[in-house]
């Protein structure tokens, strides 16, 4: 695969080695009833690059026992953010706090993102500044521009 290849160069990584990636999911931006996103097809797209060694899926207080099941049983870890029930619960603030520990983290090759929320733009920025390999995971609907131009992959779902 000669997109592996190219980062294992960039990371200057011998042949054997696979990247690491830190790999965090905007749960109330991606994961959607209309686009039909399966959680084991996302974990596949981003195995592509490497070796997923830390995955969490961010979601808000009012997703369903269900998703957060399915969450866990594709061996992620699920983040729950709280935040006054009056108004839309937003997951920013946990995505970013947790990758930023993973931006600062040198175990780390790769910072994979899913979501299409141009307000993590200067995350993608910062995880390049500081040599890691930006990856988007996304869809085509609502994807903002800066993002998708932002990153060093996309793989679009």
């Amino acid at each position: 695969m000669a997109i592996l290849k190219k980062i294992k160069r960039k990371l200057g990584l011998i042949a054997s080695e696979k990247p690491k990636i830190a790999f965090f999911i905007d749960g109330p931006n991606i994961i959607r009833k209309e686009f039909k996103i399966d959680l084991r097809e996302i974990r596949r797209r981003v195995e592509k690059y490497g070796r997923i060694t830390i995955g969490k899926v961010f979601l808000n207080q009012f997703a369903s026992e269900k998703l957060i099941e399915a969450v866990a049983n594709e061996g992620f870890e699920n983040v729950i953010a709280l935040g006054d029930p009056e108004q839309k619960t937003d997951v920013d603030v946990a995505v970013t706090v947790h990758a930023m520990d993973a931006i600062f983290n040198s175990d780390v090759d790769i910072i994979a993102l899913a979501s299409r929320d141009a307000d993590f733009l200067s995350l993608l920025q910062k995880a390049k500044e500081r040599g890691k390999i930006a990856l988007l995971i996304s869809v085509k609907p609502g994807l903002a521009t800066s993002l998708k131009h932002a990153a060093d992959h996309v793989e679009l779902l």
